[in-house]
């Protein structure tokens, strides 16, 4: 009988109710600010990272879960008689995470040949940040509960992260400029103009899509490029930061447009706020074909 087993890591921003709930594994990045290390859902929640990074004059740097500490993992469930181990993680451009989950698949394997046939594990390249792969991951861990098969759940998180686009809004470029996601010329004048960029994550490319002036107009423009691009009456997510009340606009004029409320909100954790800033809102969705 099957026993599969969901790995991701906290960058997914899966809440803890689900991570709990389903039995999902969620692996931490490690957060440095100066002299200091900390790790994200241990050594504080979302809220509290907000307040330290507010406090904290430089940039908070992050580290990926490394090849050792994803085969102390996979070795620990191979002991608890797991038969399939699914690991989404993030977007395998900006981070080495998923690169050390296949160096230790095959350090795994090397040390355990025993294993092949017994144990299988896979790995997906989720291309993206947030709820773009937290979502499948929580709806596959509901497939598990359903008896799904392994191959159905694999097949399903693929065809999800494939075709997922986010659009979102950072409501300051302080913390871009900072981390060099935006250049630092462009981060400068977009502030001292008022320019607030709405930006587009799909297939590992994080781009400009268009650009606003002032606060009014990035709720509007993130629903109406959102309606002309999800599939018909596909669910779609919410991702916020600090600001609970853009959240909840942005959720109301999307029930609004589309005729269906978000199937699931994701506050962004330390992985993305230390390069998105804090406050910040955006759907996630699967694009038409």
């Amino acid at each position: 009988m099957a026993n599969i087993r969901l790995i991701t890591d906290s960058a997914s921003d899966i809440s803890e109710k689900h991570e709990k709930k389903y039995n999902i594994k969620v692996v931490p990045f490690q957060v440095v600010m100066g002299d200091k290390s900390y790790t994200s859902r241990v050594d504080f929640n979302n809220e509290k990272f907000y307040d330290m990074m507010e406090a904290y004059d430089g940039l908070p740097l992050t580290s990926q879960f490394t090849a050792f500490q994803f085969q102390e993992v996979y070795e620990e469930m191979y002991r608890e008689g797991v038969t399939d181990i699914i690991c989404v993680l993030i977007n395998g451009q900006g981070s080495a995470t998923y690169n050390n989950s296949l160096m230790a698949s095959d350090n795994f394997y090397d040390e355990h040949p025993e294993a092949i046939g017994k144990l299988r594990i896979t790995s997906i390249d989720s291309r993206s940040y947030t709820g773009a792969y937290g979502y499948p991951v929580v709806e596959a861990a509901k497939m598990i509960k359903r008896g799904e098969s392994a191959d159905a759940i694999i097949d399903y998180i693929n065809h999800w992260v494939e075709n997922c686009t986010i659009f979102f809004a950072p409501y300051s470029l302080k913390y871009a400029k900072k981390s060099g996601r935006i250049p630092s010329a462009a981060a400068f004048v977009g502030d001292a103009l008022g320019l607030k960029p709405i930006m587009r994550i799909y297939d590992h490319v994080i781009s400009t899509d268009t650009k606003v002036r002032g606060e009014k107009p990035v709720i509007t423009t993130i629903v109406q490029k959102t309606a002309e691009e999800i599939e018909p009456q596909t669910p779609y997510c919410i991702a916020y930061g600090n600001d609970r009340y853009v959240c909840e606009e942005l959720a109301d004029a999307m029930t609004a447009k589309l005729g269906y409320p978000p199937a699931d909100f994701y506050q962004i954790g330390a992985a993305i706020a230390v390069n998105a800033g804090p406050r910040v809102v955006g759907t996630i969705f699967k694009k038409k074909r």
